[in-house]
């Protein structure tokens, strides 16, 4: 198995964050560790590959809050685990609460605030990231916890990079010029990544608290998930984050 971990995270000892790759798990071929029971993986295979990949990270699967994700940018503050409908974004200060976004191609963001110890984890594909679904995440925190957005530390994790996150014209025109490129073909490419980056800045998060993974989920076939890429064939990767005593 094959996690990753964040750089700017690993200085806080009363969080727990990683990052699942396809690597590992039980489940047959491509679909590795998946960590998803709505790709047709079979349920078992699921439950022991999380088994597997938060035993890592010493989480409990009774510890996991889990945002339901329908590409909204909708966001909520949460005091418990479980699954909450309607949301793409999750906010908690609980200890023990442990905040997991799926994925395979759209940005997992996780932001933690060491003054409040205040977390939150973001799902944000285009459609999430052009409704500026992590102006709205960081308002909750401010509303709710009190976060002052110069503490905020932020990870952009693996995902569709610029290179083969290809759109239409339509989503083209959601994003500005500086992030919906062209090729020669007549293409358009997004990249989400750095939309998301710049939105952080204007919320007043500094450069030097973010990092940006390089991974692109597309590209790097023996490494990520991807829908885009496996369609149907495609599992889940997971992102999670949550404050220890």
């Amino acid at each position: 198995m094959e996690i990753i971990h964040s750089e700017l995270f690993s200085q806080f000892p009363q969080i727990i964050f990683g990052m699942s790759t396809r690597k590992g798990g039980i489940s047959p071929g491509a679909l590795g560790l998946n960590l998803s029971f709505n790709v047709g993986d079979d349920k078992v295979n699921v439950i022991e590959n999380r088994h597997r990949y938060f035993g890592a990270l010493h989480i409990g699967l009774d510890e996991l809050a889990f945002p339901m994700q329908c590409h909204s940018s909708e966001v909520q503050s949460i005091s418990t685990w479980g699954g909450y409908e309607n949301c793409d974004a999750l906010v908690t200060s609980e200890f023990g609460v442990f905040i997991a976004v799926s994925v395979a191609d759209c940005v997992p963001i996780f932001l933690f605030d060491p003054i409040t110890r205040t977390v939150a984890g973001v799902h944000a594909g285009w459609r999430g990231t052009s409704s500026r679904i992590l102006k709205n995440a960081i308002a909750l925190m401010k509303s709710k916890h009190a976060v002052d957005p110069t503490n905020i530390r932020a990870f952009i994790g693996p995902a569709a990079s610029k290179c083969c996150y290809e759109v239409d014209d339509e989503v083209a025109t959601l994003f500005a010029p500086e992030f919906a490129l062209k090729n020669g073909t007549g293409k358009w490419y997004v990249d989400l990544k750095s939309s998301n980056l710049q939105q952080l800045l204007l919320e007043g998060v500094s450069s030097t608290n973010i990092e940006v993974h390089a991974g692109c989920t597309i590209h790097e076939a023996k490494m990520y998930h991807s829908h885009r890429r496996d369609g149907k064939a495609s599992g889940r990767m997971m992102g999670v984050i949550g404050i220890v005593r």
